[in-house]
């Protein structure tokens, strides 16, 4: 894998960030003209945040290229304390808040293993992120209960409550709502690069469990609210028509006023737009 293709991933990786913080209107979400339901921060932070995570991702590329071993689990643990240090960095050029740190997770992942796929081009990216992850939430969620509930993550709160297993366990099963929603919702996406992008977020809503909507409104009852709006959205057209555009700028209001917000699904258009930068369909 030489420099040019290195420096075209890391770029990729950046690009999928910055694209999903500039669709607009976004409900419950950041983007150029409204801060939504988060008033800590604006799209300036999201581009200071982006802006500090290039050494992240160009660890991961260096990381999945240079991998050898037979376990590729011990590919996933070497980046982990990475993405750890990347958090630390991304809370200094934020100031202390919390724009990516899903991401870097999520999508460090998927860096990593498109680098090392690009030297083992048997395996699809599916392939190499189900490998890497075996048996992370039974490892990650082991004897939770018996740990102090002020110590344990929302994520990890919601597992022991509901028995979602939230991104963890969509990132170890291979993200297949990315593979299985997004990425044929944004092949097939119509119109400019911005209504292609809300079209696919709405999908990606409309069929998933938004575990940062689950932890904003306190019950599991809202992800069925956001699957019926997501459906009246595509009912009235979506993107390409005005009732389709009103309705979402009414969600969006919708989502400031009740305090929520969708940041996993955010999460999710950005790995599609990872994905579908490296496919070459936007």
């Amino acid at each position: 894998m030489d420099e040019l293709a290195k420096n075209a991933l890391v770029g990729d990786a950046l690009k999928a960030l910055l694209y999903e913080v500039s669709v607009n209107p976004k409900p419950g979400l950041v983007d150029p003209v409204s801060s939504g339901p988060h008033p800590d921060m604006d799209v300036f932070t999201f581009i200071d945040s982006t802006v500090s995570l290039r050494q992240y991702f160009t660890s991961c590329v260096g990381q999945g290229a240079a991998f050898h071993g037979d376990d590729l689990r011990q590919l996933f643990g070497s980046i982990r304390p990475i993405g750890v240090q990347a958090e630390h960095e991304m809370f200094a050029a934020t100031n202390g808040v919390n724009t990516h740190k899903g991401a870097i997770f999520s999508l460090g992942i998927l860096v990593t293993a498109e680098a090392y796929r690009l030297n083992h081009q048997q395996l699809t990216v599916t392939n190499v992120v189900q490998l890497m992850l075996r048996g992370l939430t039974a490892s990650d969620f082991k004897n939770l209960d018996r740990q102090p509930a002020d110590l344990l993550t929302a994520g990890e709160r919601q597992y022991l409550r509901y028995g979602t297993k939230g991104i963890r366990g969509e990132a170890e099963t291979g993200y297949p709502t990315v593979i299985s929603v997004g990425l044929p919702t944004l092949r097939a996406a119509k119109g400019n690069q911005n209504q292609r992008l809300l079209d696919t977020l709405m999908m990606l809503v409309g069929h998933s469990v938004d575990t940062n909507l689950v932890k904003r409104a306190g019950n599991e009852d809202v992800v069925e609210w956001a699957h019926v709006q997501a459906k009246r959205y595509f009912d009235l057209g979506g993107s390409q028509t005005e009732d389709g555009m009103a309705f979402l700028t009414q969600l969006n209001q919708t989502f400031t006023d009740r305090n929520l917000s969708l940041g996993g699904s955010a999460d999710l258009l950005i790995l599609t737009i990872f994905l579908g930068l490296r496919e070459g369909i936007i």
